[in-house]
């Protein structure tokens, strides 16, 4: 199957690589965008072209994108009811761009459209790579933590946890995340359960695409 990857660098990608052959149970080959992303505004940016180039000039089957929450509101199963969409929420916002991205959309090489899988990672994607050997991780945690005001950790000291730094290069970013994601290749049971509006969204698209 070939996919191509969106997210904030090119570590969060590699990850997205690794989960999606977890989630379908298949080998998974890439195709690239023409365009990559820095960060949260310019995924929203870059989104839409990216989904038109995919669509017209390659065989990509479909387009997986993830991006960190930071502080913004946590997707969770109220939005998933039919025709809602929380303007303040990051994976509710990139539905709503693939929708009009792909609206009016002719066939093309043999497809009607390049499918979606969405995720949001809470608050960042290092909490997926702590997801099962650190229990204090999770959506419900940082829930909570929002709505006393006082986060149960930061994004600083997440990326501490998992590279040992809080300023880690690309290729160590890379080496960590694969390392951490080989637990979980066999069974995303935890990440799911951990991660239910984030990651379980991403999982629950990728998992209709079987």
């Amino acid at each position: 199957m070939k996919l191509a990857f969106l997210g904030e660098s090119p570590a969060d990608e590699v990850a997205l690589h690794v989960l999606a052959e977890a989630i379908l149970k298949r080998r998974v080959d890439r195709v690239l965008p023409h365009l990559r992303a820095r960060g949260w505004p310019n995924v929203a940016q870059v989104l839409p072209p990216i989904i038109h180039h995919l669509h017209f000039n390659t065989d990509a089957v479909g387009l997986i994108v993830a991006v960190d929450a930071d502080d913004s509101v946590v997707h969770t199963v109220e939005h998933e009811a039919p025709g809602y969409h929380h303007p303040q929420c990051r994976l509710c916002q990139l539905r709503a761009i693939f929708r009009r991205a792909t609206k009016n959309l002719p066939p093309a090489r043999g497809r009607s459209r390049v499918l979606r899988g969405i995720g949001l990672a809470v608050p960042a994607m290092e909490a997926w790579y702590l997801c099962g050997r650190d229990e204090s991780v999770g959506e419900a945690a940082w829930l909570a933590g929002q709505e006393c005001g006082r986060p149960p950790y930061t994004r600083a000291e997440l990326k501490t946890r998992v590279y040992g730094t809080s300023r880690p290069s690309l290729q160590l970013e890379i080496d960590c995340a694969l390392r951490e994601l080989r637990r979980h290749r066999g069974d995303l049971r935890r990440l799911e359960a951990d991660f239910p509006g984030g990651f379980g969204a991403l999982a629950r698209d990728l998992k209709t695409w079987r």
